[in-house]
């Protein structure tokens, strides 16, 4: 029974945030594209490392993990 609801967790979790990728561009915050990402334009390339959207996630993963934990 616990990795059963734990299967049903991620595809809830899995299903949301492809919900939220394909509406992204009409989101008012958009995932991966916050103020804070690091985005370095040279002559040869794009070097981008999205470190806010980064925190955000992993503050945001910890507290539902939290949450499902705790039951």
């Amino acid at each position: 029974m616990g990795i059963g609801r734990g299967l049903i967790v991620l595809g809830v979790i899995l299903i949301v945030a492809g919900i939220l990728f394909m509406l992204g561009e009409r989101l008012p915050i958009r995932i991966g594209r916050l103020p804070g990402d690091l985005v370095i334009r040279g002559k040869h390339g794009v070097f981008y490392f999205p470190i806010v959207t980064c925190i955000i996630l992993s503050i945001v993963l910890t507290l539902i993990l939290q949450f499902f934990h705790r039951r």
